[in-house]
Parts: structure tokens; C-alpha cells; sequence
């Protein structure tokens, strides 16, 4: 049996392994390679031209556009998502009066917990469809709650200066709910007498949250920001259904500014591999970087 046990790991481990190399790790080589040629995507022709595609990226200001709203929604998406998780997760935990339970969440937190986990058993289809109806400039609700309030709405994802920030709000919204279940599953984990000796100790929720909750979850919140970054860097099917980077590119994204390269009307495929190169050296870095940043010591506790 001792001898037999190789053979049984590689029959179970190697089929995995190739089906990920040969659907995975060969479209990224792939990839890298037709960055470096002219290819059209549908020609049988596809000249080296080493460079010259990062030379032309590098002066194309549709793509600097597209880096720019990419780095104000890495800014935002993450930083909001993980305080309002922490923050519901704190109501749904610990949020409630103190009684002879000790520390308990607000009442009916089970189905609070429900309604916000609900975006996450949308679609991400669903979810820009339906806020495109939301959105609505004629018929949409927030349109005629505005107009119902005597208010004058905006054309919302038709206007180059409210646009963007319909988007950014999506995308913080659709991603809520899944933290604030991550978080209060991690902040249950937690032995409920050290919240019970900080509260009795007069610290406020504030504080206990500040000093007690987020050092104990570092290394949760540490991942939720590299996923929430990696999000914000995509943001693609959201942007591509809601508004196709428009209008005027003002919700142009670096996926969407790739994927109109590829299947636009000019269909460069070698440009736009370019592009994918771009995003995921770019990716990788913010990942990597924020890991390194938010390194910190483990705390135990028991």
C-alpha cells in the first residue's frame, strides 16, 4: 500500500493539473505571444512587431482614460465595501442591547443578514440589467421618486457627470452583502467574553470595533480588499451592460477599453492582448502589494 500511494495521488492530481495548464495557463502564454504581433483575430496572418503595441499603448489616452476611472474605483470600491461590511456585520453580531445573553446582534439580524446576502444569488447580468432599469431616465424608479419629490432627476447613466458614480454605487452595492456575511462569519469565531470585558470596561462600539474587531480579522479583511481590488480592476460585465464605457468614455473601464479593441469595428487582437498583459502585471501587483502592506503580526486568541 506504502508503494502504491504515488500512482493514486498522480492519477487523481495530473488530470486536474493539465486541464489547468492546457484551459488556463495556455491562453495566458497565448496570450503574451500575440501581444507581440499584429494579428486581427480572424486573419491567418500575424506579423511580430515586438513593441510596438506597448509603444502605442503607452500614448493611447483612451487607455490612460480608462487606467484613471480603474484607479479611482480601486480607491473607492474596496475601502467602502469593507467599512460598510464591518459595519453591518458589527450591528448583525454585537449591534443589539446588552442583556443576560451578553453581547447580541439587533433583532431580527437573521433576516437582515438574508436581505443583504440577497444581490449575491444574482447574476452579475442580472444585477446591471436591473439597475439599468433603475436608472431609467423616463420610467425608472429612482426617476420618479425624484420627480415625486418635486426634485429634477438626471438622465443618471446618460450624463458624463453622474454616470460613473451610478456605476461605482452597483458595484459597491452588489458586493455588500457577501462581506457582511463573510465578516459576521468571521466575527463569530470570536469569543463573546472578550467583547463582554471591553464593553463593561465603557469602550464604545466605535472603539470596540476600531480596537477589538478589525486586528482580530486582519487577515480576513486583508483578503477581502486583494478580492475587492481585483473587482474594481475588472468591473467589466457591470460596465459593459450598463453602459458600455459611455457615455464619452466616462465610464470606460481598462476590460471594456480591451474587449472593444478585440471585437470592435477594428478588431485588433494583438492591441488588445497588449492591453490584457497590461491589466494583468497590473493585477498581480496591486495583489501582491497588498499583501505586503497589510502584513502584520497573527493575533491568538482562545
Amino acid at each position: 500500500m506504502k508503494h502504491g500511494k504515488y500512482p493514486l495521488i498522480a492519477t487523481f492530481l495530473v488530470p486536474p493539473v493539465l486541464l489547468y495548464v492546457v484551459f488556463v495557463v495556455s491562453p495566458y502564454l497565448q496570450a503574451f505571444q500575440i501581444s507581440t504581433t499584429d494579428w486581427l483575430g480572424y486573419s491567418a496572418e500575424a506579423n511580430p512587431v515586438g513593441l510596438a503595441n506597448f509603444k502605442t499603448l503607452w500614448r493611447d489616452e483612451y487607455v490612460w482614460n480608462a487606467l484613471k476611472n480603474n484607479a479611482v474605483l480601486l480607491a473607492l470600491v474596496p475601502v467602502s465595501t469593507i467599512v460598510l461590511g464591518l459595519f453591518f456585520a458589527t450591528m448583525l453580531n454585537m449591534g443589539g442591547r446588552k442583556g443576560r445573553a451578553g453581547v447580541a446582534g439587533v433583532r431580527g439580524s437573521a433576516v437582515y443578514r438574508t436581505v443583504y446576502f440577497f444581490p449575491q444569488v444574482l447574476s452579475v447580468v442580472i444585477i446591471a440589467l436591473l439597475w439599468k432599469e433603475v436608472y431609467h431616465p423616463g420610467k425608472g424608479l429612482l426617476t420618479s421618486a425624484a420627480n415625486g419629490l418635486g426634485l429634477a432627476a438626471p438622465t443618471w447613466l446618460g450624463d458624463p457627470r453622474t454616470a460613473f458614480w451610478c456605476v461605482l454605487a452597483v458595484m459597491i452595492w452588489s458586493n455588500v452583502g457577501f462581506y457582511v456575511v463573510l465578516f459576521g462569519a468571521a466575527m463569530s469565531s470570536v469569543p463573546r467574553e472578550i467583547y463582554e470585558a471591553v464593553l463593561l470596561d465603557g469602550a464604545s462600539r466605535l472603539t470596540t470595533l476600531w480596537r477589538v474587531t478589525i486586528p482580530l480579522l486582519w487577515d480576513t479583511v486583508q483578503v477581502a480588499w486583494v478580492y475587492l481590488a481585483i473587482f474594481a480592476l475588472d468591473g467589466f460585465i457591470l460596465v459593459q451592460l450598463m453602459t458600455n464605457g459611455g457615455p464619452n468614455f466616462s465610464t470606460d473601464v481598462i476590460g471594456v477599453r480591451m474587449y472593444d479593441t478585440a471585437f470592435g469595428s477594428e478588431t485588433k487582437f494583438g492591441y488588445a492582448s497588449a492591453i490584457g498583459v497590461v491589466m494583468f502585471f497590473l493585477t498581480l501587483s496591486v495583489a501582491v502589494l497588498a499583501l505586503r502592506i497589510g502584513k502584520r503580526d497573527r493575533i491568538e486568541y482562545s
